[in-house]
């Protein structure tokens, strides 16, 4: 019995319509498997983070706390070196202003980033990493690179390169 003949069968009573569905679909479409893997791939990357030498402490410790969040790897992975507005930034991590603004806030006051006058338009703002940031952004490199390398020893090279050629040619 296909779904629609489920829900022609079922239609009066939503219940029985409900009860009829097998969802399991829902635990194994490609849109839920992507947001564990994302989730699995940003814990091992603060978790190396949060054990990396290179990493100022009062950052490593925040890492190894849980206090610092996938959330806050968006600033990571999207803050130009050369700096970035706060709307810029917030756009490029697919997250409002006022989200992105409390992050940056937070980043602010741990020492990641800090707000500076934007050269080319004196009345704007760019959030600039700091010397503590940088630092940060090495070690969040590396960490990727050895959570990469993890994922390709977990399922293997050839599906490692599969999954990454896919995912560039679904994302472009």
């Amino acid at each position: 019995m296909t779904v629609i003949d489920s829900f022609q069968h079922h239609s009066d009573t939503s219940s029985a319509w409900v009860a009829a569905l097998d969802d399991r679909w829902r635990e194994t479409h490609l849109g839920r498997l992507l947001g564990h893997a994302m989730r699995r791939f940003d814990a091992r990357v603060l978790s190396l983070m949060a054990h990396n030498d290179q990493v100022p402490l009062a950052l490593s410790n925040l890492a190894a706390r849980d206090q610092i969040s996938a959330a806050h790897i968006h600033i990571t992975r999207h803050l130009s070196l050369q700096g970035s507005r706060l709307t810029d930034l917030a756009q490029a991590a697919g997250m409002s202003k006022q989200a992105m603004g409390n992050l940056v806030d937070q980043c602010e006051a741990w020492g990641l980033v800090k707000r500076e006058r934007d050269a080319r338009d004196a009345r704007a703002r760019q959030v600039v990493f700091t010397e503590a940031g940088l630092a940060w952004l090495a070690a969040f490199q590396m960490a990727v690179a050895q959570a990469e390398t993890e994922f390709k020893a977990s399922v293997g090279k050839d599906v490692a390169t599969v999954v990454a050629l896919g995912l560039e040619a679904y994302c472009m």
